[in-house]
């Protein structure tokens, strides 16, 4: 709260005016003002008095209860409930794009990736994530954005639809073609163009002129067939122009290929870190590499953020202060 005293001061006024009143009220009793009946003791006996009274007792015990509900929930917004988020700039400035080969020799490892690139963005908090699929040409699934239900969301649906893939008897072959448009063209006969989708999630990056850690995490096989107008060497270096750090994921066979050699040459050579899909110490090591870049390079600087929050006790004050006034009413009545 932005002001707590308030709440107590809110708090005695209420109780010093209550007291004052009681008091206040005996003091203009006067004895005229009692008619005095005889023989009328057996009343208190009547089972009828004493469920009224019983029922009386009652209701001014709730109109006490519910005062002090009213009085602690007012007391609580004059003194402006407020969150505070204490929100680490060193976290705000990091930059991700997951960069994925969705070309027909990468299907069957595609919803494994995305279950990787998942485990990996849940290590982040406040980190701005993006995701780029690319065939011979890139489709943006979603561009940078701090919204983790909607990274959680598009994740999940991704690695739920190429998951089909794997199933031959319940394979979602239209969900699939919805999911991959937009990364071939019609009058393409090339794919797999591994340097122009590493160039395009380059070009994924924004606010240039500002200081943040910029990563991508690459996931392919590296088996080109096509022409394209980027080697994954040149993009690359590409990405080292623009202060960008390239780690790759690389999804193999299991044997040993010129195309996964040079895939790691590239990667290392740029300072990022290669690890082999379903490497249990890909996820952690990629973590920590796009941690450490960041923490080298930007202050710790700390912002606090302050929300008001009087959607907390308003409810209680408004339903205590109408209940209470029902109560009263109804003890008068």
């Amino acid at each position: 709260m932005v002001t707590p005293w308030v709440w107590i001061l809110v708090s005695l006024v209420v109780v010093a005016g209550g007291i004052a009143g009681w008091f206040f009220a005996r003091s203009r009793r006067r004895p005229t003002d009692v008619t005095w009946v005889a023989n009328s003791e057996f009343i208190r006996t009547l089972p009828r008095y004493r469920s009224r009274m019983r029922l009386m007792r009652l209701l001014l015990a709730g109109a006490a209860a519910l005062l002090g509900l009213t009085t602690i929930a007012g007391g609580a917004l004059a003194a402006r409930p407020v969150d505070r988020d204490v929100v680490h700039e060193e976290l705000t400035n990091r930059d991700i794009v997951l960069c994925l080969d969705v070309s027909g020799s990468m299907i069957e490892f595609d919803a494994e990736i995305l279950d990787e690139f998942r485990a990996i963005v849940e290590s982040f908090d406040g980190e701005r994530i993006g995701l780029n699929i690319w065939n011979s040409t890139t489709r943006v699934v979603f561009p940078l954005t701090d919204d983790y239900a909607l990274v959680e969301e598009e994740l999940t649906h991704g690695a739920e639809v190429l998951g089909s893939y794997l199933d031959w008897s319940n394979t979602d072959w239209e969900a699939i073609d919805a999911y991959m448009r937009g990364t071939t063209t019609a009058s393409s006969m090339s794919s797999s163009l591994i340097g122009d989708g590493l160039a395009n999630c380059v070009n994924s990056f924004d606010l240039e002129d500002t200081e943040r850690s910029r990563s991508i995490i690459l996931a392919t096989d590296n088996e080109v067939a096509g022409e394209p107008a980027y080697t994954l060497p040149e993009a690359a270096q590409l990405a080292e122009d623009r202060n960008i750090t390239v780690h790759g994921l690389y999804a193999s066979y299991g044997y040993s290929s010129t195309s996964g050699q040079e895939y790691r040459q590239v990667v290392e050579e740029h300072d990022g870190v290669f690890y082999e899909l379903g490497d249990p110490g890909a996820v952690p090591a990629i973590v920590d590499q796009v941690e450490a870049e960041q923490a080298a390079e930007l202050s710790d600087d700390v912002t606090v953020v302050v929300t008001d929050r009087p959607d907390r006790w308003l409810p209680w004050a408004v339903g205590g202060m109408a209940a209470f006034l029902l109560v009263v009413w109804r003890v008068r009545a």
